[in-house]
This record gives C-alpha cells, structure tokens and sequence, in this order.
C-alpha cells in the first residue's frame, strides 16, 4: 500500500510538471501551455478586427502548439496594464499611448516595462460630423457635445496634444466617452455633435457612419499638423484616398496619429516573442486577406520607430532576414 501511495504520488507530480511546462527544456513559455492571449478593443475599430486576424494567422501556423485567442478589451491602455501585470501575452496598443507609457509621463502612474514586436498600420483618426451640426473645422468645437473614444482607451494621449495645436483643450467642449460604434449612434440622434474616430483605412465605423448618414470630415490646420509631425515621433502625415467611405469625393489630408503596433512585456521570453513575430511576418499575406492593415507587415513599415523600444525578439528576426535598420 505504501508503494502504491508513493507511486500515485509520484504520478501526480509529474502531471503537474508538465501541465506547469516543467522539463521542456523550451523557452517559449505560454505558448508551450498552449494558450496565448492578444488584447484588441471594443468592437467597431480596427484593433479588433485586426487582433482577431492576428489570432486566426497564429492559430493557422503548422509546427506550433500555441492556442491564441483575442480578447476584447478597453483597448490601449488597459492592455499596456494587462500586460505589464501578466494577464495578457500581446496586445494592440496605439504607439502615442505607449509612447506616454513607458516613460511614465502624462498622467502614467510609473514606467510601464512593455516593448514593440512589430509597427503596423497608421491608426488615420479625425473628427467626423453631420453637416447640421455647425462643426466645420475643429474650433468650431467650442461649447458642442463630442465623443472623444472609449473610457480608458488612452485616445487622450493624442487628441490632447492634437487639441492643444489648434488652440483648444478638454475644457472647451462637453467630452463624451463611448465606444466607436457607440459614436455614430449618438452622432445619428444628434446628442453628440462631433466625433473622434480612427484607425486602419478604412476604419468600419466610419464606414457604418457614412453609409446610414450625411458626415463631413473636420480638416486639421496646417500649420498645426506640421508642428505635431515635427515635435512628436508618433504622429506623421496621412491621406485618406478618395472613395474610401461613400460620399467622400477627395482625397483627405489627415493624421495618423500614433500607429497601431503589436506589443509585448519587456519580460515575455525572447524565443517565444521570435516566434509569434516570424510567423505572423511570414504569413503576412493570410493577415491582408482578413484585413487591410495586414499590408503594413512590410520591410519598410514593421521596423519603424515609434518611439517604444523593440523588443530582444522581434529585433532577432528582423535581423535574421536583414531589415532590421539601427
């Protein structure tokens, strides 16, 4: 009987062992558990759409064992957290808010350990309206009702240094907080006049907006897109071509205001952060056919600086197959 106890016993540990992953002697980490988790965002932008494609990609690579799911979530800022804390493997995370977040600035409580695995595609955001609303340009936001993106998100890591280029602050307007598709609801009914809304082009809740009503599209000045570009490394010049959304006739000169990029905590083991990023390079083609902005994995566009460090892994690759630039 004691035999048989000590045998049992034995059994058990070694089920524990590997079910923890223990004596595998591979330093992919999560991924040999088998699940991987990518935080996205509400739905009705890009970053879920995109982080499901992602997923699906993962999920479709021969030789991996990893399950990968994408999660729905506040969107930047919650997953920067989730990260850092463990509860999530990668997230979607717009380059402005990591920006702010790994140097612990503008309203971050601290320095958050997190690291780039690949940029992706200009999150190309703007204020849009209905044509009754009075709002023609973005001073004309002054005493209205506008959406400014979901709680916690982080939209206001850009739209405070966009505002403030054109001489406005969160005090001169009523700001709203509501997801995107949420947005083009309340621009429908009139108790928004205005709303913040971007990522990928084309981005479906402006799609959803401009197909069920009149919008127009709130030109940024000048003078103060040259001053974002140049004093913010996030920020670049964008164009939405024409046609992209029904009714829109031009080309619209526009802001992308802080890339999409795919990120990781600074911990998360190099082999495993290698891998994910190899396989989803690789099968960049698979990622465009579920979404557009899978055609921003390219050599010139997946190393750009955004002002967050890359992370040991990712620079791997990219230098294993000589696009890594610095």
């Amino acid at each position: 009987m004691a035999r048989a106890v000590h045998l049992s016993g034995l059994v058990l540990a070694l089920l524990v062992a590997a079910a923890c992953g223990g004596g595998s002697g591979d330093p992919g980490g999560a991924a040999d558990r088998g699940f991987l988790s990518i935080g996205t965002a509400p739905p009705g932008g890009a970053f879920f759409v995109v982080g499901g494609a992602l997923a699906e990609v993962l999920n479709s690579q021969s030789g991996e064992n990893w399950n990968v799911t994408a999660e729905a979530t506040s969107g930047s800022q919650e997953n920067i957290r989730r990260l850092t804390s463990g509860e999530l493997d990668f997230g979607l995370s717009n380059a402005a808010v990591t920006y702010f977040a790994v140097r612990g600035t503008e309203g971050w409580d601290r320095a958050y350990p997190v690291r780039a695995v690949m940029t992706m595609a200009p999150n190309v955001a703007l204020f849009i309206a209905r044509p009754g609303s009075g709002v023609r340009s973005i001073a004309d936001l002054r005493g209205k009702r506008v959406v400014v993106g979901p709680a916690g998100a982080g939209f206001e890591y850009f739209i405070t240094p966009l505002l403030a280029a054109h001489g406005l602050t969160y005090n001169d307007f009523t700001p709203l907080n509501a997801t995107q598709s949420a947005a083009v609801d309340m621009l429908a009914d009139n108790s928004a006049a205005a709303a913040f809304i971007g990522g990928a082009v084309p981005t479906a809740s402006i799609t959803q907006a401009a197909a069920s009503m009149d919008i127009v599209f709130v030109p940024f000045d000048e003078a103060a897109t040259e001053n974002l570009v140049r004093d913010y490394i996030f920020f670049d010049r964008a164009v939405i071509p024409a046609g992209t959304y029904r009714g829109q006739t031009m080309d619209f000169a526009c802001l992308d205001t802080g890339s999409m990029h795919l990120i990781a905590s600074a911990d998360q083991p190099e082999d495993l952060v290698y891998r994910v990023t190899k396989a989803l390079y690789e099968a960049r083609e698979q990622v465009v056919q579920r979404h557009a902005a899978g055609a921003s994995i390219n050599p010139a566009n997946v190393v750009r600086d955004t002002g967050t460090e890359f992370h040991p892994g990712a620079v791997r690759y990219y230098r294993e197959i000589g696009i890594w630039p610095r």
